[in-house]
C-alpha cells in the first residue's frame, strides 16, 4: 500500500473558513480514482510543547502505480487547484510506502 502524506502549516485565514473550504476539498478528493482511504488529523499540543505543524492528511492507494495514476487524474487536478486557492504555500506532500500495519497483513505495533 502507498499513501500520499500532506503536511499543513497553520493557515492564516480564520479556522472556520479553513475548515469549510477544506471540507469542500475533501469532497473533491473523494472522487479521485483508486483512492482507498483518507485520514485527516490535527496536531495538538503535547507535554513537550506546541507542534510546528497544524494538520496532516493521508491518502491511501493500493500501490505506487495507483498513486501515480491518481496524481495525474482530472479529479486530483481539480482537488489540487481548489486546495491552492486557499492554502497555497501551507502544505508539503510526500510519498510513503506502508511497511507495517493492517493494510500489509502485519501486526499493529504500539510506539
Amino acid at each position: 500500500m502507498f499513501k500520499l502524506v500532506v503536511l499543513y502549516r497553520k493557515p492564516e485565514i480564520p479556522l472556520a473558513e479553513f475548515d469549510r473550504r477544506y471540507g469542500e476539498h475533501l469532497e473533491l478528493v473523494s472522487r479521485v480514482p483508486g483512492l482507498r482511504r483518507v485520514e485527516v488529523a490535527r496536531f495538538v499540543e503535547a507535554p513537550w510543547g506546541a507542534p510546528d505543524l497544524f494538520q496532516l492528511a493521508e491518502l491511501y492507494f493500493d500501490d505506487r502505480k495507483a498513486l501515480d495514476a491518481a496524481l495525474h487524474s482530472p479529479e486530483m487536478a481539480a482537488a489540487g487547484q481548489q486546495l491552492r486557492s486557499f492554502a497555497k504555500g501551507l502544505f508539503t506532500m510526500y510519498y510513503a510506502e506502508v511497511t507495517a500495519g493492517e493494510e500489509r497483513g502485519g501486526e499493529e505495533h504500539d510506539v
